[in-house]
């Protein structure tokens, strides 16, 4: 028999100051189906050991961190994603046609969702290996449940343009998209460039349109707000420089 291919979720404190309560933040089964696992594919081997320390002091591993088979996506998967195809990760699944069981993880959230590994998952269908994704973290999710918005009809459409005039247009796109359709838009930016995105959001929407920011997610410091672009620009609110944030925009 094969072996199976768990999608396990990782909490959402990558790069934050202070890291979650694992046991809070991450269901028991889920922590225990993790620490049965010996071989892994993830994104970074270095946070994927850090990860299995903190599921170790919770639950004891089933060897040891040095005996761990972790196996990192390409750089290339990392730099341009791979959503579209294009990569091929049927030989990193050799293991669990062998019937080992196999981790995917990506550093903050669920695998395949705003991060890589929807190669390895396609790759597992199509060589017949079981998937199975345990319950977690999803910051797609949570914000969109936070954030008063329309969770009928959304959209995730990534990062935005990093610079201007491209970014302040590709908002207007995105606003209109919102206001036309009703359709809640997701997107995500890289911490240090929150206020930025911030700064650009508010000098392009609309004063009616509303702008959702969930920061922090999972974390005790973490932080939601919704409300019209007026009303923020009129309360002043600010985003952590370092602090992962998830953006929605809608009616």
């Amino acid at each position: 028999m094969t072996g199976t291919l768990y999608l396990v979720p990782a909490p959402l404190d990558f790069g934050c100051d202070m890291p979650a309560t694992l046991n809070q933040a991450l269901p028991d089964y889920t922590l225990r189906v993790a620490a049965g696992l010996r071989h892994w594919i993830c994104e970074n081997a270095k946070t994927t050991r850090a990860y299995l320390k903190r599921i170790d002091a919770l639950h004891p591993l089933c060897d040891t961190l040095q005996a761990m088979a972790i196996t990192e996506l390409p750089r290339e998967v990392h730099k341009k994603g791979d959503h579209q195809g294009g990569f091929d990760a049927r030989p990193l699944l050799q293991v669990a046609l062998e019937g080992q069981n196999v981790g995917l993880v990506s550093e903050a959230g669920m695998p395949a969702i705003a991060d890589p590994g929807s190669s390895v998952v396609r790759a597992a269908h199509q060589l017949g290996i079981r998937v199975v994704p345990l319950v977690g973290p999803v910051s797609l999710m949570l914000t969109l449940a936070a954030s008063g918005l329309n969770g009928q009809n959304f959209a995730f459409v990534g990062y935005l343009p990093a610079q201007n005039p491209e970014r302040a247009q590709r908002i207007a796109e995105l606003e209109n998209l919102a206001h036309k359709t009703g359709q809640t838009q997701l997107f995500i930016e890289t911490p240090y460039r929150n206020a930025a995105l911030l700064d650009a959001l508010l000098q392009t929407l609309h004063p009616a349109t509303v702008l959702a920011t969930a920061s922090g997610l999972t974390l005790e410091s973490a932080e939601v707000h919704s409300t019209s672009a007026k009303d923020w620009r009129q309360r002043g609110w600010k985003i952590a420089q370092n602090v992962p944030t998830v953006f929605a925009i809608g009616r």
